[in-house]
């Protein structure tokens, strides 16, 4: 009895955890939607970033299987568009959109519902091949940006362009 008061007590002091999505936003409203997922440890598993001047991500085994299943998700949910994505090593980026719900069939789905999928999928596979079930591939969560206009969105696209250039260069910077 006295450790539970104790645990309850420790606990008011921790730090409260981020919450990642706006509470009030229905995330399966049309629109554009940007989408960082980050490998559980941040590892270095989906790829290595090749090439100068115009640097490119090279996909191990498990990028190839992250890239399958996003390419798999217009598939699953006719309502959203991969716009843009990029497999860095230890990350994703996606730019996609959802489509206006035109109130007949299934309603869109939330970006939850979508990036759990893709997450389950992939890990689901990828611990297949590694015959380590139940191991996380993925942080728990996502990031998410919700995309406001069409400077927001061209920058966005940008952004996913530049990433293996910016990663490439931010480690030759720290080389020196």
């Amino acid at each position: 009895m006295i450790k539970s008061v104790i645990n309850m007590e420790n606990e008011k002091n921790l730090p409260k955890r981020k919450e990642c999505r706006l509470n009030s936003y229905d995330y399966s409203k049309a629109g554009a939607y940007f989408l960082t997922i980050c490998t559980q440890n941040r590892k270095n598993i989906l790829s290595k970033i090749v090439g100068e001047g115009s640097p490119l991500p090279q996909l191990s085994l498990y990028g190839e299987i992250v890239e399958k299943w996003i390419r798999k998700i217009p598939e699953k949910y006719p309502k959203i568009s991969v716009d843009r994505y990029v497999i860095m090593p230890n990350h994703i980026h996606i730019l996609l959109s959802i489509v206006k719900d035109d109130g007949r069939g299934d309603p869109s789905p939330t970006v939850d519902t979508m990036i759990g999928w893709l997450k389950y999928n992939a890990t689901k596979e990828i611990n297949k091949i590694r015959g380590s079930a139940g191991e996380k591939i993925f942080q728990r969560s996502f990031f998410d940006h919700i995309v406001r206009n069409r400077d927001d969105y061209y920058e966005i696209c940008k952004y996913i362009y530049e990433n293996p250039r910016r990663v490439l260069h931010n480690k030759t910077e720290t080389k020196k």
